[in-house]
């Protein structure tokens, strides 16, 4: 029962980034398109994403709902020592919902719709940011649990050139997720056009964040490369993801759409998988030490109670979840103006 919820957390934290990544992804291409086709991308974000856009951190909850019930020593240690970054992001959450929902639904418009737009940008810019410094914290090696002073236990266990550079590729893949998956959510050839464009500068962005990874990471001397390319799973992943890459390319010229989803989907998980198959069990490294998923779990009577729960859960959540998606795919159709 124990890889059953381990395989439940993986799996929560590989749907939020490609779900809960691409809706970021929304506001980040709304903050970096001209001003001349801004509002049209903002009819076509709301459509795509108005639906489900709650939804989606329901896969964080659920990350969060395990390492709280099945690892409490690794959820306290991330709590306390990276709860300047956690705490950021969960602002950028909230700012952003929030945001979203007033410059929709306010009865009134007026001059405050451009604050709402501001903060949906930039807090969607943010959260994916803060997202992957704390991603890039937990397996740094900066978190020293022997720290008594401030600066060393709550700033630079997480303020780094790593850090920043995994928060800055997250920030990239989340706005090349939500360049491709919106080509299929218009069927103005122009603004496919422009999210097509997008896509490829938010591709050109991860390439080169990543490449800041890998710099950052052997200064710090973390070892990411060995971690990616140190067994035949994280080179058969990375094969994979580079495949993937070069078909969504191709596709995508051919004027495909849908496919591109699942390919870009595909490519994240293969980086993940590359990324994280080689330290695991170990989700976080410490300065000394390491937090292990299986010598840090639970009582076993919580694991499997906790187990059966994910297991059941999913068989009510995930068809409801599915039929929300597809009774909003059926009005795709209906238009969005945001004056009425």
């Amino acid at each position: 029962m124990l890889y059953i919820v381990i395989g439940f957390l993986w799996t929560s934290i590989l749907l939020y980034l490609l779900l809960g990544g691409a809706d970021f992804g929304a506001g980040i291409i709304e903050l970096f398109t001209g001003k001349k086709d801004r509002q049209q991308t903002r009819k076509t974000l709301y459509k795509a994403i108005g639906p489900i856009w709650e939804a989606n951190h329901m896969w964080l909850i659920i990350a969060i709902v395990i390492l709280f019930v099945g690892f409490p020593v690794i959820y306290s240690t991330m709590s306390i020592y990276l709860h300047i970054p956690l705490t950021i992001m969960l602002l950028g959450i909230v700012a952003r919902g929030t945001a979203f929902s007033f410059r929709n639904y306010d009865a009134i418009k007026d001059d405050m719709q451009m604050v709402y737009n501001r903060i949906f940008a930039i807090s969607s810019f943010i959260t994916p940011l803060f997202l992957g410094i704390v991603a890039g914290s937990a397996v740094s090696g900066q978190i020293d649990l022997s720290s008594h002073d401030f600066l060393n236990a709550y700033i630079f266990s997480w303020f780094s050139w790593f850090s920043f550079s995994v928060g800055l590729f997250t920030v990239a893949i989340c706005g090349f997720l939500a360049a491709v998956y919106l080509i299929g959510e218009t069927k103005i050839k122009e603004e496919q056009k422009q999210f097509r464009k997008m896509a490829v500068s938010m591709n050109i962005a991860a390439v080169i964040c990543g490449g800041l990874v890998f710099l950052s990471a052997r200064l710090s001397n973390i070892p990411v490369y060995t971690w990616i390319f140190g067994n035949s799973i994280g080179i058969t992943a990375v094969i994979a993801a580079t495949i993937s890459l070069i078909l969504l390319w191709y596709l995508m010229m051919q004027g495909k759409t849908i496919i591109l989803r699942f390919l870009a989907g595909f490519q994240i998980a293969m980086i993940l998988l590359s990324v994280t198959i080689n330290h695991y069990p170990n989700i976080v490294i410490l300065k000394t030490g390491h937090l292990s998923l299986v010598e840090l779990r639970g009582h076993d009577k919580t694991i499997e109670a906790l187990g059966t729960a994910l297991l059941l859960g999913s068989v009510f959540i995930l068809p409801a979840l599915f039929y929300l998606i597809y009774s909003f795919q059926k009005r795709k159709d209906s238009s969005y103006n945001p004056d009425h």
